[in-house]
């Protein structure tokens, strides 16, 4: 899968499945624009990147519709056009309903639906100019089945499943490819957290988490990161709409 020539806005991009897809992308040949709340993770991810490749960290909120708005144009004067919007940016609140406060639910759909859509949206403005894009929504596994404890969650991530699907049908017709990951249990600092949450070491959390799975383990970022990118490239011209769950086949059963 090539991505050369190409460039690539991903967002989240200062840790966990956004810096595995910005050096899988990088990799691939991409341009990158890349952005999270973290400057000094972000400096980070970047020297991680092979030496060759062409890439830019902005921080920011992507809460905040004016920097959507602005990171997307950025990245057009810069490189001249956008071929690939990741919207990897999320956040987690654990509770059940009556845990969780109303600055927990607010805050949770701001970052994992609100600014899906004003990226996305600002992303469609400079695709559909240019006659070719393509969109990759991560969602999770927990926006096709329902995960005890996580209304908040569950229901941010559900709604960017079929927010994908909406504008997929809306802009095929411009060329532009909108499709979905969902995945399941993976090795990130989000994933680390609930597991010191619910008093584990990382690493039995991780082997003792990785026996609910059907593949017996817990997936890696990086694995993530080549679906994402296999959305991204050419390689999946004949896919929009789609919503491919990648969790170690956790929601076949």
């Amino acid at each position: 899968m090539s991505m050369k020539g190409k460039v690539a806005v991903i967002t989240g991009a200062s840790s966990g499945i956004g810096a595995a897809a910005a050096r899988v992308f990088a990799e691939a040949g991409a341009t990158l624009v890349l952005t999270g709340r973290d400057e000094a993770r972000g400096k980070a991810v970047l020297a991680a990147l092979p030496k060759s490749a062409e890439a830019a960290f902005v921080a920011g909120d992507v809460k905040d519709r004016a920097f959507c708005d602005r990171l997307i144009e950025d990245a057009r004067t810069r490189h001249g056009r956008i071929d690939a919007l990741v919207n990897n940016a999320g956040i987690i609140k654990r509770s059940d309903a009556l845990g969780t406060s109303d600055e927990d639910w607010l805050e949770s759909m701001a970052v994992n639906v609100n600014a899906v859509f004003y990226l996305s949206r600002a992303a469609v403005r400079v695709m559909k100019a240019q006659g070719k894009g393509a969109i990759v929504n991560v969602s999770s596994e927990w926006g096709l089945v329902g995960g005890k404890g996580h209304v908040a969650y569950c229901t941010s991530k559900g709604a960017v499943i079929n927010l994908t699907r909406a504008m997929a049908l809306d802009h095929a017709g411009d060329g532009i490819r909108i499709n979905a990951v969902c995945p399941g249990e993976v090795n990130t600092p989000m994933l680390q957290s609930g597991l010191k949450r619910r008093g584990f070491e990382i690493e039995s959390g991780l082997k003792e988490l990785g026996k609910s799975v059907p593949l017996g383990r817990v997936s890696e970022p990086e694995e993530i990161g080549r679906l994402i990118l296999f959305l991204a490239s050419d390689d999946s011209s004949y896919m929009a709409g789609s919503i491919v769950a990648i969790d170690g086949g956790n929601t076949a059963r």
